[in-house]
């Protein structure tokens, strides 16, 4: 239903293209530079089974199990997608969904009814990724993350039928500054991270264009984002816990990342271009 509703907002501006039209030559559409605006919503897919998993002894290899001092696992109470509303593992908020805007430059060349361009893309998502463990002290930890600013190249080819109208599908590789926080309730340990790191990966969708003057044209766009980033840690030190703590226990720290690395989004948005 969100997806829907998002969906119907973002074609708002193709379903509103004014009869303004008639003057135009559909033989020059969609060929050569033009410069974009646009705007719609990112959406969160499931990351379901995901976990933060633990380096013990600082060997840079991840999956120690973190034990109490009896033997015990230090996280049984589990872990959850999303940020933890208490310090049980009884639920966490779901992940954000939100805004996104971006600015593009792109070039098209028509060859008949085809269309081969080529898109650099730069912009904001408001979308917010997040996955929380337990301990059983109890106490919670969680990690979210967005992106600051994120960008992409990509290829475009479609398919024109006599001009005034675009189809057609994209695809090439992504960038995300991405904005790192960590949140815990344990006032025991020290905590430290590396903050805000750069990940690289893909984007790939498709949408439709419909020329609104000459020079103008109005889309409608879906775009799958796959960031992935493995460069955040979480470093716990000694703080004020004694030497039987958990984090302690394998040789005085341990370090913390994500199960998955990944920072997946669904982008549906409308454009507004002016072709030169």
């Amino acid at each position: 239903m969100k997806f829907a509703a998002l969906l119907a907002i973002s074609a708002a501006p193709l379903l509103a293209v004014p009869a303004l039209a008639q003057d135009r030559d559909p033989s020059k559409d969609f060929n050569g530079p033009y410069i974009s605006v646009g705007g719609g919503a990112s959406l969160q897919g499931s990351d379901r089974g995901e976990t933060l998993t633990f380096d013990t002894n600082r060997d840079g290899t991840y999956g120690d199990p973190v034990n109490t001092s009896g033997g015990t696992d230090a996280f049984a109470p589990g872990f959850c997608n999303g940020a933890a509303t208490g310090t049980a593992n009884s639920g966490c908020r779901n992940d954000k969904d939100g805004p996104e805007f971006f600015g593009r430059l792109g070039y098209d060349r028509r060859m008949g009814n085809f269309v081969l361009g080529a898109v650099v893309e730069g912009g904001h998502s408001a979308a917010r990724d997040s996955v929380s463990g337990f301990s059983t002290t109890p106490a919670s930890y969680t990690m979210s993350r967005e992106a600051d600013y994120q960008a992409n190249a990509r290829l475009r080819a479609g398919y024109t039928p006599g001009g005034g109208a675009l189809f057609y599908v994209t695809g090439g590789g992504a960038y995300a500054r991405l904005d790192n926080k960590f949140t815990t309730s344990n006032t025991a340990n020290s905590f430290a991270d590396n903050g805000k790191t750069n990940g690289w990966g893909y984007a790939a969708g498709g949408g439709a264009e419909v020329m609104v003057t000459n020079n103008i044209s109005v889309g409608l766009e879906y775009l799958y984002t796959d960031i992935k980033d493995k460069d955040y840690v979480v470093n716990v030190g000694a703080g004020t816990a004694p030497p039987t703590n958990p984090f302690l226990l394998n040789g005085g720290g341990t370090d913390i990342q994500r199960s998955n690395a990944h920072f997946r989004t669904h982008s549906v948005r409308g454009a507004i271009s002016y072709r030169f």
